[in-house]
Order: structure tokens, then C-alpha cells, then sequence
């Protein structure tokens, strides 16, 4: 079974990465469109952590994930 993720990376307050993982992404998805949606994320404070609001973008990525069972007698 193939699962894909799409991690959004924040740098928080104190300055620490903090990612949002969400499953199943459009295949579609755009750059443009993933920038332009963490910025409204920060702007509306969303999200807080444990070191504070958003601060900032540090990037997005898609993460595919594979799981293979094993048959076992």
C-alpha cells in the first residue's frame, strides 16, 4: 500500500522547524499554491507550538511511504 503525505515546514517563534502533515495531497498541487496557503496559515495564527506562532515558511514536501505485508505461514 502507497501512502503519500504532504509536510509543510514552519520555523516557529524560537526559531524550530514545525511540520504539518497532511494525507493525501491533489496530485496537482502547485508550489505557488502550497506557498500561498502556508502564508494564510501564518497570517490567521492557525497553528501555535510549543515554541510559539509561526513565523515562517521553510519549505513543503511530499512524502510517498510504501508497505509491503510479508505472508507468513
Amino acid at each position: 500500500m502507497l501512502t503519500s503525505t504532504l509536510q509543510l515546514l514552519f520555523a516557529n517563534a524560537a526559531g524550530r522547524q514545525v511540520t504539518v502533515s497532511l494525507l493525501d495531497p491533489q496530485p496537482t498541487l502547485t508550489g505557488a499554491a502550497v506557498q500561498a496557503a502556508m502564508q494564510t496559515i501564518i497570517d490567521r495564527n492557525v497553528f501555535t507550538s510549543a515554541g510559539g506562532a509561526l513565523a515562517g515558511i521553510n519549505g513543503a514536501r511530499i512524502v510517498n511511504r510504501e508497505v509491503t505485508d510479508i505472508d507468513m505461514p
